[in-house]
């Protein structure tokens, strides 16, 4: 049973380091094809383009490794589990967006100073065409799933990629003026536009991962459910008070104490309890739930009643 047990449990984390796997391989492909649109052209836009899929490459890697020290099981040195390794993958991966967009930022500035002629940019246009094809519908899966299985180092790789998207396309809609006009300034113009965009997008993941560092609770609608859960579930006992959460990546902690009558035995306390565990399980997926029992004496009367 044991066994049955822990090999149930490995399969999401399998999963997940599968998804990552083919990341790496999709970043890898859309590079080559980004580069190979910035080399027949020598648009600093489409470089810029090219230079954020390196990040893109980067963040697949670190993603991989950060959802494996995830997925390890708690051990002596950290008895709560490895669960919040994710949150590292998505500071890291903004730090490097950041990082990026100066580069971007100083090719733009160089492209200005000493403007580029422009050539074959109906060849780049299509390889880059190609390569924003394949990010948009890997980046739709990686927010959608990573989302549904609590990964924030997914949903992060797939925030970065919508992102490269959003900028491949005004790249391309630029280049195309650029063709249709002539105007070779827009090109070092929207090198700098791209780079400004990822720096946003950079500095907003960082911010987002920071509050998971922080043990950041749950959303109210959330905490709202699991009161619910608790006023429901935990009949015999007289109230629930100090109801605590923090996420941890794909695990939620909830922390609470139950009240019950003086006299009620250990076993029938213990048997609300399970109760409670099991149906706040159910109703958050990835909770661990600790409850500490008190003696009637002990009630705040400003906690969750009991229904």
């Amino acid at each position: 049973m044991s066994d049955t047990l822990a090999a149930m449990q490995r399969q999401p984390n399998d999963t997940l380091k599968l998804v990552a796997l083919a990341s790496i391989g999709v970043a890898v492909a859309v590079m080559g094809f980004k580069y190979a649109a910035y080399w027949v052209t020598g648009s600093a836009a489409l470089y810029s383009d090219a230079l954020e899929s390196i990040v893109n490459v980067i963040t697949a890697l670190i993603a991989l490794y950060t959802i494996h020290v995830a997925s390890q099981p708690a051990d002596r040195k950290h008895q709560f589990g490895h669960h919040k390794a994710e949150y590292f993958s998505a500071v890291i991966v903004g730090a490097l967006i950041i990082v990026a967009a100066l580069l971007i930022l100083r090719e733009a500035y160089e492209a200005y100073v000493s403007p580029r002629t422009l050539a074959n940019l109906d060849q780049g246009l299509a390889f880059s065409a190609l390569a924003t094809i394949f990010n948009g519908a890997w980046s739709a899966f990686l927010i959608t799933w990573g989302r549904r299985q609590r990964s924030p180092a997914l949903v992060a790789d797939g925030r970065h990629l919508s992102t490269d998207v959003a900028t491949s396309v005004g790249v391309l809609v630029g280049l195309g003026l650029v063709i249709v006009t002539g105007w070779q300034v827009l090109d070092p113009a929207l090198a700098a536009l791209v780079a400004l965009n990822i720096l946003w997008t950079g500095m907003r993941l960082m911010k987002e991962s920071v509050g998971g560092l922080m043990d950041e609770a749950v959303a109210a609608t959330v905490a709202r459910r699991i009161r619910e859960v608790i006023a429901t579930n935990a009949e015999g006992a007289i109230e629930a008070h100090d109801l605590k959460t923090r996420i941890a990546g794909r695990v939620t902690f909830i922390e609470f104490h139950l009240v019950v009558p003086g006299t009620m035995t250990v076993a029938t306390s213990h048997d609300i309890c399970d109760r409670l565990e099991a149906a706040l399980t159910e109703a958050v997926h990835g909770a661990e739930v600790l409850i500490h029992v008190e003696p009637e004496g002990e009630a705040k009367h400003k906690g969750v009643p009991i229904v």
